[in-house]
Order: structure tokens, then C-alpha cells, then sequence
């Protein structure tokens, strides 16, 4: 019982993370001020504001990977707001929280499915899962430079 209602405080804190996003892009504004907006009006949950904070931080290296992970002559600017966002706050969850990868974006297709474009999910998942295979490849290759028994440690 506590696991579900954890999963369902994360989902609320993600859709939180999207409300901030999107409104900063739609007013032009920092994600920082937004934030610090809503925080004055009424609590904001713990995970949204990580979340939030992490994108601001990231974001540019979020973007490259989401970009490089597009296909089919898609432009990242050219996505929809809502995916867009979806899919920074689910990359950025992937690359620097505990979330597994396929939690991570299951959440972010879920959130579409509710609230973007009838082809958003497929699309989401198709990118988000790239996007996460392209993490993994750069992990296993920065901690691949030298492994015990190689030419080089002799």
C-alpha cells in the first residue's frame, strides 16, 4: 500500500514538474522564476521541485541528447511543448535520480497519453528509449577506458 500511494505521489510531482515547465515556456520565463512562484502560492511537492531543478541545471545537455536521439528529420524545437517537456523531465529523471529508465518513460507516455497528441506516446517512447540507450552507451563507455587485464595497465 505505501509503494502505490510513493507511485502515485512521484506521477503527481512529475505532472507537478510539467505545469512549471510549460508555463515557463509558454511565459518565456526561467524555469527558476516559475518556480519560485509557485512555491509562494502553495507547497510544491519535494520531487517536483528536484525535478524542476534539474532540468534548469541540465537542460542543455538534456536537449543535446534528446536531439541526437530524434529521427526521421524531426528538430527538437520542432516537438510539441508538452512532449518536449515530457521528455527533458524523463531524461533528466533517467540520467540523474534511482528511476530505472523503463519507469521513467512509462511515466512520461502516460502523461502524454493525457494530455498531448494521440501519437505522442509511441513517439515519446520511441525517443525516450533511445535517448536512455544512448546514456547507457556513454556510461559503459567513460567507465570502459581501461579495464583490469588490459595491454595497457602492464
Amino acid at each position: 500500500m505505501t509503494q502505490h500511494r510513493d507511485n502515485a505521489t512521484r506521477t503527481k510531482a512529475r505532472k507537478g514538474a510539467l505545469d512549471i515547465a510549460y508555463e515557463s515556456e509558454l511565459r518565456e520565463r526561467s524555469l527558476a522564476e516559475t518556480l519560485a512562484d509557485r512555491i509562494a502560492l502553495a507547497p510544491v511537492r519535494p520531487f517536483t521541485i528536484e525535478l524542476v531543478n534539474g532540468v534548469a541545471e541540465h537542460g542543455s545537455a538534456l536537449d543535446a541528447v534528446l536531439a541526437a536521439s530524434l529521427t526521421g528529420g524531426w528538430a527538437f524545437d520542432r516537438l510539441a511543448r508538452i512532449d518536449r517537456n515530457l521528455a527533458r523531465i524523463a531524461l533528466f529523471e533517467i540520467a540523474h535520480t534511482d528511476t530505472p529508465a523503463p519507469v521513467a518513460i512509462k511515466e512520461a507516455v502516460d502523461l502524454a497519453a493525457k494530455l498531448s497528441t494521440p501519437d505522442s506516446p509511441a513517439f515519446l517512447n520511441a525517443v525516450l528509449s533511445a535517448a536512455a540507450a544512448r546514456l547507457a552507451a556513454s556510461d559503459s563507455e567513460e567507465g570502459a577506458d581501461v579495464a583490469p587485464g588490459d595491454p595497457e595497465d602492464e
